[in-house]
C-alpha cells in the first residue's frame, strides 16, 4: 500500500503523539532480551566516586525530565514491540484489535471511548451484564467490527490503537511503511499479541495479562484503578488456589478449537506456552494432556488437526472446546457433547463418557473476562469443591468489580 490508497494525501503529523528513543521503523521487528520484570534499574551500590557522581547526575537529569513531563502534560509508555511512545494528553478515543485489550480499557473505566474492534466476533461483552453500571457501546463496535485497513484507521481517527502492529504485518499484509504512516498521521500503536506464544514472527518480549494491563493503564493514566483491580484479582486467585486438591488428584486437559456442533477434527492448543488465553487453566494447576507428545500448538503456521482416533490415543480426563462461547453450558451439552456421545469413536473417550466436555473459554481475555472464566473453569475442573458448571454459584464479588471499573474504591 502507498499513501495514495488512503485518499488522504498530504496529511501532516499530529502533535498528539511522538515516538521517543529508537525510531519505530528501525526497531519494530527486533527481538527483545529483557526479562519479565522489564526493569533496567541498577540495584548494586556504586563502587567508585566516579560512578557515584555519574549516578547523581543521572538522577538529577531524570528528575528534570519528570518535572518537564508533568509541567507540559506529556508522559511516556514503553512496551514491545513499539518501544517508547510519548503522549501529549490522555487518549479519549481508541480501537483494539481483540477483546482482551478492549476489556482492559473497559476495566479501567474508559470503555465509552471505543470506536471499533479488529475482531469483534470474539469480543464477548455479555459478561458486563452482571456488573452494575458497567457497559460498552455494542452498536459502535458492530459498526466497525473488523478494524484492520488503513482506510478504517483514518476514518475512525483515534487517539491510540491497542494493537500489536506486527500482527497487522504478519496477518493482514501491511508493511512497515503502512504502520509508520498510521502512527505518524493518526495515532500510535500500543499493544503486544499475548494470547498465545507459538508464532515464529513474535521474537520479542511477551507480557502476562496483568503486565499488558498495566501498560494500558499507563496509556490511559488509570494506574490506581489498575492497582485496585490487580489486588482484587490476586485475592481471588489465592482463594481459589487454597481450595484446590493435591496435584496428583487434578485432571489432565485437552484444549482445542472446533466451532461446529458436530465436531470431527480438533485443532490442538498447548497449555505450556503460557499465552493469556490459557491463564485460568494454568492458575488452576491442571496438566496438559498432550505433554510428552510431539503435537504442536496451533499457530499461524501450524494448522494441524486431530481426529477421534488420534484423540483416543491421548484419552484426556477433560476436553475443552473453544468456539462455542455464545452457547450456555446447557446448550453446549445438548449439542456438542450429545453429538460426541453418539459418535462411534468419540463415545469411547473417557471425558465423553464422564460428561467432562466443556466450553474452552475465550481466545482473547482481559481482566474482567478472566474473573468470569476462572470462576467457570474452577467449576469445570473441580465441581465437588466449587459446584457444577451449570450452577449459579458466584466465586467473586460482582459489585466490587463494578466499583473498581467505576472508580469507587
Amino acid at each position: 500500500m502507498d499513501e495514495k490508497s488512503t485518499g488522504r494525501e498530504g496529511l501532516t503529523r499530529r502533535n498528539y503523539i511522538r515516538y521517543g528513543g529508537t525510531a519505530l521503523g528501525a526497531g519494530m521487528l527486533a527481538g527483545c532480551t529483557s526479562d519479565s520484570s522489564g526493569s533496567d534499574e541498577t540495584t548494586a551500590a556504586a563502587e567508585t566516586t566516579t560512578e557515584a557522581a555519574a549516578e547523581t547526575t543521572t538522577a538529577a537529569d531524570t528528575e528534570t525530565e519528570t518535572d518537564t513531563a508533568e509541567a507540559d502534560g506529556s508522559y511516556s509508555v514503553t512496551m514491545e514491540p513499539m518501544g517508547e511512545v510519548t503522549f501529549d494528553s490522555v487518549p479519549e478515543s481508541w480501537a483494539a484489535y481483540d477483546g482482551g485489550y478492549a476489556d482492559m480499557a473497559v476495566a479501567l473505566g474508559v470503555g465509552d471511548g471505543v470506536t471499533g474492534v479488529g475482531g469483534a466476533g470474539r469480543y464477548y461483552t455479555y459478561v458486563y451484564d452482571e456488573l452494575p453500571g458497567v457497559s460498552v457501546d455494542r452498536e459502535q463496535i458492530e459498526a466497525y467490527p473488523e478494524v484492520r485497513t488503513k482506510e478504517e484507521f483514518y476514518e475512525l481517527d483515534n487517539d491510540v490503537h491497542l494493537y500489536d502492529p506486527n500482527m497487522l504485518i504478519n496477518w493482514f499484509d501491511w508493511d512497515q511503511e503502512d504502520v509508520d504512516e498510521i502512527a505518524e498521521n493518526v495515532a500510535p500503536f500500543v499493544g503486544n499479541l499475548i494470547f498465545r506464544r507459538s508464532d515464529g514472527w513474535h521474537d520479542y518480549r511477551y507480557y502476562t495479562l496483568y503486565e499488558a494491563f498495566e501498560k494500558v493503564a499507563q496509556v490511559f493514566q488509570r494506574e490506581e484503578r489498575y492497582e485496585a483491580f490487580a489486588a482484587l484479582h490476586d485475592e481471588f486467585i489465592a482463594e481459589i488456589q487454597s481450595r484446590l486438591p493435591p496435584a496428583d488428584e487434578r485432571p489432565n486437559v485437552f484444549l482445542t478449537y472446533e466451532g461446529t456442533t458436530e465436531p470431527e477434527t480438533f485443532s490442538p492448543y498447548r497449555l505450556n506456552d503460557k499465552g493469556t488465553s490459557k491463564k485460568q487453566w494454568n492458575d488452576l494447576g491442571v496438566t496438559d494432556a498432550l505433554t510428552g507428545t510431539d503435537i504442536e500448538n496451533l499457530s499461524t503456521t501450524n494448522r494441524g488437526e486431530l481426529d477421534y482416533e488420534n484423540l483416543l490415543e491421548v484419552d484426556p480426563d477433560v476436553i475443552l472446546i473453544r468456539g462455542h462461547e455464545r452457547k450456555t453450558a446447557a446448550e453446549f451439552r445438548d449439542t456438542v457433547l450429545a453429538y460426541m456421545e453418539d459418535h462411534p469413536v468419540g463415545g469411547e473417550l473417557t471425558a465423553v463418557q464422564n460428561g467432562r466436555v466443556y466450553r474452552g473459554g475465550y481466545l482473547n481475555q482481559g481482566p474482567i473476562h478472566n474473573l468470569f472464566l476462572t470462576e467457570r473453569a474452577a467449576k469445570q475442573m473441580y465441581p465437588e469443591e466449587f459446584g457444577e458448571v451449570t450452577s449459579d454459584a458466584e466465586l467473586f464479588d460482582r459489585q466490587r468489580v463494578a466499583d473498581v471499573v467505576n472508580g469507587e474504591f
